[in-house]
């Protein structure tokens, strides 16, 4: 139940990130609002880990998978980024939620999990869950809708990397890890479309940071109590924080399509909830 509650914490805050990324690309580049999402990441994890959790900061033993973790975590937050910056919030997520179903499908091909039945019907009833909320009838595939694809499988492998990670590492260390590398990558290009933002621009990026820090960090920890394919579905409850930041930031108004999709959802979780206890017994 720690497991559960940490996931889904995380999938509360993560889409604070998302509201606060798509208000700043309105006017900043979507490059520099991904540079800041990490440079403000690094420069908030590194000093409070060498302060609260200094005997923790251990190198990596999985280096390869952390690479490999990084890159996967960098490639979506930037497909996921610029895809929002054109479609809208909800839209960009639809396509992107196609990680459960990554997630589920590679944990037992990668992981060796065992993937039964009701994991399968979870993952399922929660994506019909998200498309009754979201209601995507999209008219036309176009780059912006395939990045929020790709970002959806990128994300997808990387939950699948860092459950393979979390049995050997540190969260700590698997969180600094990742905004090292990020930072390295997107610094070589944001100085090429760099603006100076304003007082109010500098402080909404470090809160898009720190909501992405915050989020990932429960994520990982999560991630270390359970099976990567056992939380998957739970990813669904991140459409409830998406719909309250896009009434909030862009006056999207949830609807009744809305709350019955959210109750489908909870029902997903609860269902996938009360098997594994079941199987448990």
């Amino acid at each position: 139940m720690f497991a559960i509650f940490l996931n889904l914490l995380a999938w509360s805050i993560l889409p604070v990130m998302d509201g606060i990324a798509k208000h700043l690309s309105s006017d900043l580049p979507v490059i520099q609002v991904i540079w800041a999402r990490y440079f403000f990441m690094v420069l908030m994890t590194i000093p409070v880990a060498y302060i609260f959790f200094k005997n923790q900061i251990i190198f990596p033993k999985k280096i390869k998978v952390q690479i490999l973790r990084s890159i996967f975590l960098f490639l979506s937050t930037v497909l996921f980024f610029y895809s929002f910056s054109i479609l809208s919030l909800p839209e960009a997520l639809t396509l992107a939620f196609i990680h459960p179903l990554i997630t589920t499908l590679f944990s037992s091909l990668t992981l060796k999990e065992k993937v039964g039945i009701n994991r399968w019907i979870a993952v399922i009833i929660g994506f019909i869950g998200a498309l009754i909320v979201l209601r995507p009838g999209f008219e036309s595939i176009n780059l912006a809708s395939l990045a929020a694809l790709g970002a959806g499988v990128c994300y997808g492998f990387f939950v699948l990397t860092t459950r393979t990670v979390s049995s050997t590492d540190s969260p700590v260390v698997t969180l600094i890890f990742a905004g090292i590398i990020g930072t390295f990558i997107i610094s070589f290009f944001v100085i090429f479309v760099w603006i100076n933002p304003n007082f109010y621009q500098w402080i909404l990026m470090i809160c898009l940071a720190l909501a992405g820090t915050i989020g990932h960090l429960f994520l990982i920890i999560s991630l270390k109590y359970a099976e990567a394919s056992k939380l998957a579905p739970l990813g669904y409850f991140e459409i409830v924080s998406n719909a309250i930041i896009g009434y909030y930031f862009f006056s999207d108004l949830p609807n009744i399509w809305v709350w019955i999709g959210l109750i489908i959802i909870i029902i997903s979780g609860l269902y996938l909830t009360l098997k594994e206890n079941n199987n448990k017994n």
